[in-house]
Order: structure tokens, then sequence, then C-alpha cells
């Protein structure tokens, strides 16, 4: 009995040690995560989103540049013909979308939807480790097919992300983006996202994130990334009233 209890003490005392440890990996798990979406402070990412009805076939597409930049800035350029000529930028926590022919920006919210499930904020804003905080909840199986996966439950940090909690998924070995939970500020799952890779074995990047409404349609919106190099853009055309008055920026 004496040894049973010195082994369950020992356990006990291992776990409690390895809790503080796992909770300090967190900020540098969610960079790893992150260099799979963007591999660089200043990115552009051509982007194309498509929407699926629930029986599989195909509802809509479209297509956007995206150049995601430091600092929590991101500008999205529309590039589909009934879009075409409207920007999204994005300063830290404010969001302006700018219309063709307007010289007022007007101010969204990063939930402001731009096709099907995917909002604004869901392609302006790439980076885990600069807007989350959390801890390791587990470790256990996930994807498709199954592998040790790591489980992050995050919090946000700031108060201009798209979602105030998310549970993450990332894989063990090389903690590429698996699957995430996504709630808004209502504590509510809003969407359920599943990640692409590249290459299922050896993994450099995520070529999609797939997207699946849970509060209303449950219709699939998948956001593929075509592209992506390094980019950075001038300084003017992070500035909404620079973007009004200049419309035409290629």
């Amino acid at each position: 009995m004496t040894s049973r209890i010195f082994r369950i003490a020992c356990a006990t005392v291992l776990i409690l040690a390895a809790a503080p440890a796992l909770a300090e990996d967190v900020p540098a798990l969610l960079k790893a995560a992150d260099r799979y979406r963007m591999s660089s402070s200043n990115m552009q990412v051509d982007t194309q989103i498509s929407v699926f009805n629930t029986d599989g076939t195909p509802d809509k597409e479209r297509r956007y540049k995206v150049f995601a930049q430091a600092n929590h800035q991101s500008l999205v350029l529309m590039q589909s013909p009934a879009e075409k000529g409207q920007k999204v930028l994005m300063l830290g926590d404010d969001y302006w979308l700018l219309m063709p022919g307007s010289q007022r920006p007007l101010r969204i919210s990063p939930m402001q939807k731009l096709l099907g499930d995917a909002s604004t904020g869901d392609i302006a804003t790439m980076s885990w480790a600069d807007d989350y905080s959390g801890t390791v909840a587990g470790e256990e199986p996930c994807g498709e097919p199954a592998q040790p996966c790591l489980h992050l439950s995050l919090q946000a940090a700031r108060k201009g992300v798209t979602y105030q909690h998310i549970e993450l998924w990332i894989g063990k070995a090389r903690h590429e983006p698996v699957k995430a939970d996504l709630y808004v500020q209502s504590d509510k799952l809003a969407k359920q996202a599943r990640f692409v890779m590249d290459k299922a074995q050896a993994p450099t990047a995520v070529t999609a994130m797939l997207l699946r409404d849970q509060l209303t349609n449950k219709k699939e919106t998948q956001v593929r990334y075509l592209g992506r190099s390094e980019h950075t853009v001038p300084e003017a055309w992070l500035n909404p009233m620079f973007l009004a008055r200049n419309p035409a920026l290629e």
C-alpha cells in the first residue's frame, strides 16, 4: 500500500510539474502553427472562397488578394467582377470597407460576411500567436486519418478578433493545424474549421480552410490559398482616407 501511495504521489508531482511547462509552450506552439498559414510578417495571399450547398453542389465563388502585414494590418482587394473595386482594411482592432465611388470609408466588424461563412476576419487575420493566449487542454487523436494531436484551448488577447474563444487541434509531431472550433462572443459555437495541408506526410503549408456553419445554414465554405509570396505594401495603402481618394491601386 505504501509503495502504491508513493507511485501515485510521484505521478501527481510529475503532472503538476508538467502543467506550467505546457502552458508556457502555448505561444511557441501557436507560432509554429501560424507558419503553415503565413511564413513571413508581410505576405500577399491570393485567396479563393467557394460556397457549397448541403448536397455538395457549388453555389458561389469569389477571389480576393490579401496583403497580410505586420502589426495587425491587412488589406483585402476584391477581385471578382461582382465585387471589383471593393476593399477591406484592417488596422489593429479597426476594420473599414471601401466601396467604389465612395469617398467615405465604412466602419465594419471582423464578423462582416464576405461570402458564405467566411468573414472578413477569416482572411484578414492569420496569426493565432499574436491574437490568443491559452493552455494545452490535452493530447488526443484528431484528423482524417487520425493522428496524435495537441488540443489547445485559446482565449482572445484583444477585442478586435473574429472569435473570442477557439478550441484548436494541431499535430503533435509537426504542430500543423488540423481542426478548430470557433466561438463568438456569446460563447456559441459559430463554425468548425478543418485545415487541408499540401503534403499529408510532410506538410509545409495550409492549402485550404474548410468552414462549416454551426448556427444557421450548415453549408460548407472553402477558403483556398492559391498562392503566397512575400510582399510589403506602401505605407499609404494602410490609410483608409488614402484608399478612399485613390480607388485604383493596381
